[in-house]
């Protein structure tokens, strides 16, 4: 997960602060210090790690901190504020003009997942309503056009090609072709090199100087740390770049990348690959990653990815079931389903405060889900709807069918009776209240 070993300093760092009633100024200090060996592990720029601690310091040590009844909460709240101001401040979104359509221009070195990302920021936009179009303008790198085509199909969105033509010459017939078509947003993929060239950089010019495209993304690879930053203020000083992309962000534990480039580039970053899935690409939100580095979750962001993955109607349903204490079996399994589009599970679980330090020594396992999932489907519609029934035959039977041990039916089955009686004691509660609550979710 990012930022792993940096929230883990930090964690430490703020523990001895708490561990103190009263703070003094070498308290403060002392705690800077640790955390600006945090950053530099983390492989964040020198300056940029020395002038955050630099501020942080100067806010601590007022009178505010340390007249304050909680000063080490406070000055938690003072690292939470710069951080979120590093990575900076608010959400950074795409440019959309009063004309439509909004061209992007994706550029970046061979290897980071450029054409990839180009799929994953369409599916993205699609899934906000908008008519994305993909256009292949990366002619040199074997395979590149076909590569867009698939990705593009997986996405759902159209893909325009034209063969070897000059990279300028495909641009802007992708233009016309989205304007005749009513596509609002036109996303280009751009070549790029193994390294920076004066090749790459002049045909990137020319596109950029002929198309005059709306946002120019940078994508680079998360990890690489302190040479990702190094490439996009090169890109930047060459192009102007409007943001960058960072890919591998949920392979990168240590995270520098992403708390350097908008300090040293000026450009914010717009988004995050967090997987090779499609679906894997996430907005970046300033303030929320500041939060799950110092582990305090990210509510807001696992409740965006359940409303994007889940249906409401269904959940609503459980609820009242939940509710009612009617819950069967096939409930479970759409839970299980539900679940697993939302992602790995590990990385679901760390979006709850708290939850990122006490999952770092924790190896779940996502199969187990499929394993249960695998158990449900082998029953029968019956079983499914009254467990009582499945006697020692059912559960050889199921477990045959379902390639698991009865063992692991018996589990299933225990762990789904002690939901039920979870939930009949959650209705007593309820009786004779008028006051609403939210039943928790099935254990899994």
């Amino acid at each position: 997960m990012a930022f792993e070993g940096l929230a883990e300093k930090l964690s430490a760092a703020f523990k001895n602060l708490k561990a103190k009633g009263k703070l003094s100024e070498a308290d403060v200090k002392s705690a800077m210090r640790e955390v600006r060996l945090a950053l530099l592990e983390a492989d964040v720029n020198y300056k940029v790690a020395k002038d955050f601690t630099a501020k942080v310091t100067e806010r601590a040590i007022g009178s505010e901190v340390m007249e304050s009844l909680t000063p080490a909460q406070m000055v938690i709240k003072i690292v939470n504020e710069e951080l979120t101001e590093l990575m900076g401040g608010s959400q950074a979104r795409i440019a959309t003009p009063p004309k439509p359509p909004a061209i992007v221009m994706l550029c970046g070195l061979q290897g980071t997942g450029k054409t990839t990302h180009a799929g994953k920021l369409a599916k993205m936009l699609k899934s906000q309503g908008h008519r994305p179009l993909l256009v292949a303008a990366d002619i040199y790198r074997p395979a590149a056009i076909k590569q867009l085509q698939v990705v593009g199909s997986g996405a759902g969105v159209p893909v325009f090609e034209m063969g070897s033509e000059k990279p300028v010459k495909i641009c802007e017939a992708a233009i016309r072709r989205a304007r005749d078509y009513g596509n609002d947003i036109v996303i280009i993929d751009t070549a790029g090199r193994l390294q920076i060239d004066e090749a790459l950089m002049d045909e990137l010019r020319e596109i950029k100087e002929t198309i005059e495209p709306h946002e120019i993304l940078l994508v680079v690879d998360a990890m690489t740390g302190q040479e990702a930053v190094n490439v996009a203020k090169t890109f930047d000083d060459l192009l102007n770049i409007t943001g960058v992309i960072l890919t591998k962000m949920d392979g990168d534990t240590r995270g520098g990348a992403a708390l350097s480039v908008r300090a040293v580039t000026g450009k914010p970053i717009k988004f995050v690959g967090t997987g090779e899935k499609l679906d894997d690409l996430e907005a970046f939100h300033p303030d929320r990653m500041a939060s799950r580095i110092l582990g305090m979750g990210d509510v807001l962001s696992l409740i965006e990815d359940a409303q994007n993955t889940m249906d409401q109607k269904a959940a609503e349903k459980t609820a009242r079931k939940m509710l009612q204490n009617k819950l069967d079996l096939n409930d479970l399994l759409e839970q299980f389903q539900q679940v697993k589009k939302m992602g790995p599970l590990k990385n679901v679980l760390s979006k709850l405060p708290g939850m990122e330090k006490q999952l770092k020594d924790v190896d779940i396992d996502d199969r187990q889900m499929d394993r249960l999932m695998a158990i449900i489907l082998s029953m029968t519609k019956e079983e499914r709807e009254k467990p009582s029934i499945i006697n020692p035959s059912r559960k050889r039977r199921i477990a045959a069918g379902s390639g698991m041990q009865v063992e692991d039916v018996n589990r299933l089955l225990k762990q789904f009776e002690q939901t039920q009686k979870l939930m009949k004691q959650f209705k007593g509660m309820g009786k004779g209240k008028k006051k609403r609550f939210m039943p928790p979710m099935m254990p899994m």
